[in-house]
């Protein structure tokens, strides 16, 4: 069988290209594995040449050394590919197959996954609900920073595209459903976005830039994101959005009155997650409760709030004890006296994924392009996370195996 390769992370700041074993239908021992999914079986799982899988936020919270991710981890939970191989149980997942594979690892068995909430599988992970690929403390499912990939519960897990020609076309675009695409409206649709909606987008990454972008497609009348950084604001604007450059010194409800002429808006969305940084004179100072604290700030009473942003219970790098655990100083009184509803946790993906789909191939959205999709090798990787941990507004796109820049 063919050799394979992945990205793994060697310690804070350092990831780089290894030989890996090629994937097999059983998980095997190897950095991060829970030791009660040594040797699980996957007769329910395909192996795919991965066309594409991408670089995201949340693998940089791990490579900055803000979790307690071991060293040798391959990293990647955003992948595309080829199914190449299938499992005995799997019925209609075929060899040959051109698939999205939601990040969230879901049995499709168990009463969350029944219910939809597959972000919180029950039988993935032996240590909590919900599992993800070449993520820290998900069960070790290998990630798909590689070459080839093993996704368990195919006939559950995967979205085949109707026409691969086509999808190949628009695969810059496809390749967001994973995560980021869904992630995004996610955010947004929790916070109540709608028609004629103003929705505030705290962060311009690509998951805060996939969410203006979807609150757009879910026709909000004005979309204002907030950065600390001027190339993500550009980005931003490239698409039709407003801007406020959080390291300025007007009060964010005061900046959010200058374009709307009240100081409020109907949805806001947490984009950033635990490494927010304060605003002003503060920009250059990490605080937690930040982002959380200025949506609860800024959005009318009886509204919603959509809180994709990254939140973990093990930060060794926090600015101080309790965030350490994930306990961070929110103002949870004005949330309260406000009647706010916050939506958290990982996106369920197949709550969504097949529709926006549906959107790319009609043309409806041109999600690659709002977050700017930049195609790299697999070899290029680790310049690819220096260039995004110093706040590159790109959305890296690896292409291991060259099919993309040749579609």
């Amino acid at each position: 069988m063919a050799d394979n390769r992945g990205i793994a992370y060697m310690g804070t700041g350092k990831v780089e290209v290894q030989d890996i074993p090629f994937p097999e239908l059983v998980l095997r021992d190897g950095p991060g594995v829970h030791p009660a999914n040594i040797g699980r079986e996957a007769p329910h799982g395909a192996i795919l040449k991965v066309v594409s899988t991408n670089i995201c936020g949340s693998d940089q919270h791990m490579v900055r050394g803000r979790t307690t991710a071991p060293e040798g981890l391959i990293l990647g939970h955003e992948i595309t590919g080829e199914v190449i191989e299938t499992g005995h149980d799997v019925e209609f997942i075929k060899k040959g197959d051109l698939v999205s594979v939601p990040f969230n690892i879901a049995c499709g068995r168990c009463r969350n996954c029944k219910e939809g909430h597959t972000g919180v599988c029950l039988n993935v992970n032996p240590d909590r609900p919900g599992s993800a690929y070449g993520y820290v403390d998900m069960g070790g499912w290998v990630g798909g920073q590689a070459e080839y990939a093993l996704v368990p519960y195919a006939d559950w897990n995967l979205l085949k595209f109707p026409d691969k020609d086509q999808a190949m076309a628009k695969i810059k675009d496809l390749t967001m459903l994973s995560d980021i695409f869904p992630t995004g409206f996610h955010g947004a649709f929790s916070a109540g976005v709608g028609p004629g909606s103003t929705v505030y987008v705290a962060g311009g990454g690509p998951v805060g830039l996939a969410c203006a972008h979807s609150a757009q497609f879910l026709g909000a009348a004005v979309v204002i994101v907030g950065d600390l950084i001027p190339d993500r604001l550009k980005q931003a604007q490239s698409f039709g959005c407003e801007t406020v450059d959080l390291r300025q010194d007007a009060e964010l409800p005061d900046q959010i009155e200058q374009i709307l002429g009240v100081p409020e808006v109907d949805a806001a969305v947490d984009c950033v997650g635990f490494e927010a940084r304060g605003h002003g004179a503060s920009a250059d100072t990490e605080m937690p409760a930040t982002v959380l604290n200025s949506i609860m700030e800024v959005t009318r009473a009886g509204a919603k709030l959509g809180i994709p942003g990254l939140y973990v219970t093990g930060d060794p790098g926090a600015a101080d004890e309790a965030a350490k655990v994930g306990s961070l100083s929110i103002r949870i009184g004005l949330g309260w006296a406000k009647s706010h509803v916050l939506t958290t946790g990982q996106c369920p993906v197949m709550r969504y994924h097949r529709q926006l789909m549906q959107a790319i191939l009609h043309d409806r959205v041109q999600i690659g392009k709002a977050v700017n999709a930049t195609i790299v090798s697999l070899d290029e990787a680790p310049a690819g996370y220096r260039d995004f941990d110093k706040g590159a507004s790109k959305k890296y796109v690896l292409d291991p195996h060259g099919l993309v820049a040749a579609a």
